[in-house]
């Protein structure tokens, strides 16, 4: 099914990057579009790759039929796996994603030769969600440097919870010589916090706890912006849907 809009923005602007910014393609995705003659404006074809689209045209993406689909998935990581690349004996989450561990359908279905990345981290001592993917423009919309998505974790803690701990981890620490963003900090049993965090410095949340003398003993993520972990069983893994793929990209512009 072809891809049709008319642009609206104020000042005219490169087609490759407006389809990016709309989660169509990636640019370099864009360029090869073009350069298939796939990309037309007004009914034009488009056939130079620095073409700008102006406000009130009408671009259109024909379906490139034959082209692979971007894989994209979610896992419910279990301690003991890494979501980045192993290092030694280590084990990638990516080894979970087997047909046995599926819940509903995939297609395509991953082989050993597909190549997905993590989208943010998670610890090998960490459990919960964990999205994996080839898809360029949802890992921007997820870990670029621009994203507005959130994420939500629940944390077991051991140690005295009290109010000046809570406030410190809500806007008072500094980790490597920086301040941390502003974080949503509830407590939700006695010794059990949440944190909604708008960054992913590496091991943020325990090196949080270890600023107020919390130790961390269990740290789950449930929800990555608008899209939660549920009821997904621990080890098992599910295709994104294009509904949450498109929802992740729109939130993480702050829409």
């Amino acid at each position: 099914m072809a891809w049709r809009k008319t642009y609206d923005g104020a000042e005219p602007q490169r087609v490759n990057k407006w389809l990016a910014s709309e989660g169509v393609c990636s640019r370099r995705e864009a360029e090869e579009l073009i350069a298939n003659g796939l990309v037309s404006i007004d009914g034009a074809v488009v056939a130079e790759p620095g073409r700008k689209i102006e406000r009130g045209q009408t671009i259109e993406v024909a379906d490139a039929r034959g082209a692979p689909a971007k894989i994209s998935v979610a896992i419910n990581k279990p301690i003991g796996f890494v979501s980045s690349q192993p290092e030694g004996d280590q084990v990638p989450a990516a080894r979970l994603l087997t047909k046995a561990n599926l819940i509903g359908r995939a297609d395509p279905m991953p082989t050993s030769r597909t190549s997905l990345a993590p989208l943010g981290r998670l610890d090998q001592d960490s459990r919960g969600l964990l999205l994996l993917s080839e898809d360029g423009v949802l890992a921007k919309a997820a870990i670029g440097e621009d994203s507005k998505l959130d994420k939500e974790y629940l944390v077991g803690v051991r140690g005295q919870i009290n109010d000046r701990k809570l406030a410190l981890l809500r806007h008072g620490l500094e980790l490597d010589g920086r301040k941390l963003k502003p974080a949503q900090i509830d407590v939700v049993e006695p010794w059990r916090i949440r944190f909604i965090l708008n960054e992913g410095r590496k091991r943020q949340i325990r090196r949080m706890c270890e600023l107020v003398e919390l130790e961390v003993v269990d740290l789950l993520r449930v929800r990555i912006g608008p899209l939660w972990l549920g009821d997904l069983p621990e080890g098992k893994w599910r295709a994104l849907t294009p509904a949450e793929r498109d929802a992740l990209i729109k939130q993480s512009k702050g829409n």
